[in-house]
């Protein structure tokens, strides 16, 4: 299972636009759009899932599940909790609710 942010995280740590994950994984851009579009679970035909899930593997992308550690160790980035978007804040764009 991976979820939209992991997969934006993933590109942005291999420093690749949407076309070259395409390519990589051998899908469309639209359907690495409609990935990455998905509230949370990333929704998908198994193929083409397990096509997306196996391009990052090779490209040297683990994916960590909530709770869960790194079998390979090595550096990594995780939320510390689930946020909402509305608790979120980034330095010099907070928002009032």
């Amino acid at each position: 299972m991976i979820t939209a942010a992991q997969l934006r995280a993933a590109r942005a740590l291999l420093g690749i636009d949407q076309r070259q994950l395409a390519e990589l994984s051998d899908l469309s851009v639209p359907t690495i759009q409609r990935m990455e579009a998905s509230e949370s679970v990333v929704r998908g035909n198994v193929d083409s899932l397990m096509k997306l899930i196996e391009a990052l593997d090779h490209s040297g992308i683990e994916l960590i599940g909530d709770g869960a550690t790194s079998q390979t160790g090595g550096r990594g980035v995780r939320l510390k909790a689930a946020a909402s978007s509305d608790s979120r804040q980034i330095k010099g764009t907070a928002t009032k609710t």
